[in-house]
């Protein structure tokens, strides 16, 4: 049987039926092969020179740090990339009650 035939016979596109008798030739399993996993920070070896520049700047915004990261050593970050690497080492940014306060008494 073809695999594409496999594939109709089984209820699964013609592409699925390619890759998984492909991977039985190449490894001889027919296990289900592995989903997700732990990714790698793309920003981790720059974790100390991130947790100085907040340190020293605790307010700075995170186009800045992506701005000085580039300039200081060319590594080039999404504003997006930089919030999921500052909340999943546990940086958090609040909005704080007293400039909120402070915005509305202005109004």
């Amino acid at each position: 049987m073809s695999r594409r035939a496999a594939g109709a016979r089984f209820g699964v596109s013609e592409s699925s039926a390619i890759r998984w008798l492909r991977r039985v030739e190449e490894s001889g399993s027919r296990a289900a092969g592995q989903l997700g996993g732990h990714k790698r920070l793309k920003l981790e070896p720059h974790r100390a020179f991130l947790e100085a520049l907040r340190a020293e700047k605790s307010d700075a915004t995170l186009q800045a740090l992506c701005d000085r990261l580039q300039a200081e050593h060319g590594v080039a970050a999404d504003v997006s990339v930089m919030s999921r690497f500052l909340r999943r080492i546990g940086v958090t940014f609040k909005k704080r009650r007293s400039s909120r306060a402070s915005r509305i008494d202005r109004t």
